[in-house]
């Protein structure tokens, strides 16, 4: 490979790093604002387009039984601190 085509897929790898480790921070703090449901399944954090969001707190045992229990868009910075929500994230779950 080229120098210019290493720069350019090693500044790709860490966009995509950037990009995961983001959307995990965002999970983070939604489950911190909602609190942690005892049967939770998982959080899908996708983007929608710059820093606008959609997350998906989906309950269930597995994936073949999860149901989306709370969603919310959200508006977030470049480090993955939510600005905005709609609706609003409330505590619904106390911590064990």
């Amino acid at each position: 490979m080229m120098p210019t085509q290493n720069a350019d897929k090693q500044s790709k790898d860490q966009e995509k790093q950037s990009r995961v480790e983001r959307k995990a921070l965002i999970a983070k703090q939604v489950l911190l604002s909602l609190g942690r449901p005892q049967d939770l399944h998982r959080v899908q954090v996708r983007n929608l387009w710059e820093d606008h969001y959609r997350v998906n707190v989906l309950l269930g045992i597995d994936a073949t039984n999860a149901k989306i229990g709370h969603s919310y868009f959200l508006v977030a910075d470049g480090d993955g601190n939510i600005l905005a929500s709609t609706p609003k994230i409330v505590k619904h779950y106390e911590p064990k």
